[in-house]
């Protein structure tokens, strides 16, 4: 008798069958939205430009070939500019690290002195900027233009970081632990590299993969502030080839501009892929912390 009960129990009703339909429907049209764009964008960049663009291909590629990957991995400066953004990566991802992690840590002490003034001149930055003008002279006053440490040095505070590090202290390292350690021996340094950061890789690692990708993704500070071919990172070489390949097919006619504008059709789907699939491929690492770091400030029970 109990088991029939248990069993009755377990089973579904129709209505909650047609909820788990829909719900799992809409799940994975949301996945097919989210993947299908980079998809095509694969599938794109080894087919046949003309069925890509009279809109043949949606699901298979046709005519594979490689020519436009071909093409793209025959710049050198394509190398150069992969050098500079895996630099300016690791060195940016390290600094807004270190500036951010400390700051947040500091901020979420309630024995700060001064922490709501401190705390007031971080959040102006968010909301109000200088502007570019003022930016611009401030960094050539310092004798950054032009050099690597433009893109590491200048930018590496972001507000938004701090806020995140600091929720995440102050509700997860508690004071009686502060107190535990002041027993023992331990001073605020080593309390902070012993402790603290042991125990907070989940914020750590949704910080420095934020980082990573807006490091990789920047553009716009290295076409203001960097003139060096050899210093420019990955985003400015490629779209510099993609201009000078829709520029040189623009300039000719007949056969030769037709193929021109089919190879430049492969190259910007190729370079989409070459600038993307490197950051794509560091997510799997730090998947495990991303995952608990979407709770930091999520209310506990």
């Amino acid at each position: 008798m109990s088991r029939a009960i248990t069993k009755n129990k377990i089973q579904k009703s129709r209505q909650d069958k047609i909820f788990d339909f829909i719900i799992y429907a809409v799940a994975v049209l949301l996945i097919v939205i989210t993947v299908y764009p980079m998809y095509f964008i694969v599938i794109a960049s080894i087919s046949n430009p003309t069925d890509v663009s009279s809109g043949n291909i949606l699901f298979w590629p046709k005519g594979i070939n490689m020519r436009g990957y071909e093409q793209l991995l025959n710049y050198q400066q394509l190398w150069t500019g992969y050098k500079n953004t895996i630099i300016y990566t690791v060195l940016g991802t390290c600094a807004n690290l270190v500036v951010n992690i400390s700051a947040s840590y500091a901020l979420s002490r309630k024995n700060l002195v001064g922490k709501k003034l401190i705390t007031f001149f971080y959040l102006i930055p968010m909301f109000f900027g200088g502007g570019l003008i003022p930016t611009y002279l401030i960094v050539r006053n310092f004798h950054l233009l032009d050099t690597r440490w433009v893109m590491i040095l200048p930018f590496s505070v972001i507000t938004y970081y701090i806020i995140v590090g600091r929720t995440f202290f102050s509700n997860n390292i508690p004071d009686d632990l502060w107190e535990a350690a002041q027993i023992d021996g331990c001073g605020n340094l080593n309390f902070f590299f012993r402790i603290v950061l042991p125990l907070s890789k989940a914020v750590i690692a949704v910080i420095a993969l934020w980082s990573a990708v807006g490091h990789w993704n920047s553009y716009f500070n290295a076409l203001i502030y960097l003139r060096d071919e050899m210093l420019q990172p990955l985003q400015i070489v490629l779209r510099n080839i993609l201009i000078n390949n829709q520029t040189a097919s623009m300039m000719m006619t007949g056969t030769a501009a037709t193929e021109a504008r089919q190879a430049a059709e492969l190259i910007k789907y190729g370079a989409i892929v070459v600038s993307s699939a490197p950051i794509m491929c560091m997510y799997p690492f730090v998947q495990k912390y991303f995952n608990q770091g979407v709770m930091i400030g999520a209310v506990k029970g």
